[in-house]
């Protein structure tokens, strides 16, 4: 089998390229070859490299920035990944590609739904909504997976900024009415190559959209401090405690984009579908906190 990784040097592509070398052959094209600013020409080049699956783990993801560069944030996160759709329904390839809770508004009451009404607060949000709809409209067998609060030991991610805040400062405030699953890009990745595994075994796995997030939920304020509180554990060396977290309201932290205060997504239709347990988020964000401290002590 042959599967062409898209964005192998971000959080879920690095992670991708540890588990998927069972499942077949990993193709990593350079950013250069895969221009997503250039949709005619990554059409045609995804086309050709006929892959069995091409799995798209690339985005835009800074949520503030894409305030002021729309346009880019559409074309990386909408024109693109329709492109690539396209290309794969051509082609005869499997396509997957990953969003995000911030397609949702954030105000209902309980984990959102793959069917529930999308209404993204954010221009990350609604260029990831309309990158989904693109998508869908190719016609391609594609495979969308909504997930949240992504993290992982390496790239830009809250845990590993609070842990290099901890050794800088002696308090810090974090936003405690935002609610979501963390969840671990190495998690991901081997949902991920579970879901390749039964696509070339030729089992059922029904093309569509499914959340893919850890179970349980947390505040972000609950997710600093689980996170310094189980890093001072394994040695590394803070300057505050858990208790020096302090906890805000979203509207005293302001930002340029606006974030849902409810991220929960509900994973029953992945979990029937691969017939799996998916795990607590404080496990995912234990390896994380592991993986950075054994990097740092090195």
């Amino acid at each position: 089998m042959k599967i062409v990784l898209l964005g192998h040097s971000g959080q879920v592509g690095r992670e991708l390229l540890r588990s998927l070398p069972p499942t077949g052959e990993v193709v990593c094209p350079s950013r250069q070859a895969s221009d997503f600013r250039d949709t005619t020409e990554l059409e045609v080049f995804i086309q050709r490299l006929k892959a069995d699956v091409v799995i798209n783990a690339a985005a835009y993801t800074a949520v503030d920035r894409a305030e002021t560069e729309p346009d880019l944030a559409y074309i990386i996160n909408a024109k693109a990944p329709g492109a690539i759709a396209r290309a794969c329904k051509l082609a005869g390839s499997k396509f997957i590609h990953f969003s995000t809770d911030y397609v949702f508004a954030g105000d209902k009451s309980d984990a959102y739904a793959e069917s529930d009404v999308r209404a993204p607060l954010s221009v990350y949000g609604r260029t990831k909504a309309e990158g989904e709809d693109f998508v869908l409209e190719s016609g391609a067998a594609a495979l969308i997976f909504r997930t949240s609060w992504v993290h992982a030991a390496h790239g830009a991610n809250f845990i590993r900024r609070i842990l290099q805040l901890a050794t800088e400062r002696e308090s810090l405030s974090v936003v405690s009415d935002q609610v979501g699953s963390p969840t671990s890009a190495r998690h991901i990745s081997e949902v991920i190559a579970l879901a390749i595994h039964r696509l070339r075994s030729g089992a059922d796995f029904a093309s569509g959209t499914y959340h893919l997030t850890s179970t349980g939920s947390a505040s972000w304020h609950d997710v600093a401090q689980f996170a310094l509180g189980r890093a001072v554990e394994l040695g590394w060396s803070s300057r505050m405690a858990p208790a020096d977290i302090k906890a805000i309201p979203s509207h005293a932290y302001p930002t340029a984009a606006a974030r849902p205060l409810n991220s929960r997504l509900n994973t029953h239709k992945l979990r029937s579908a691969l017939d799996i347990d998916l795990p607590k988020w404080q496990i995912g964000v234990l390896q994380t906190v592991q993986d950075i401290v054994e990097v740092m002590q090195k």
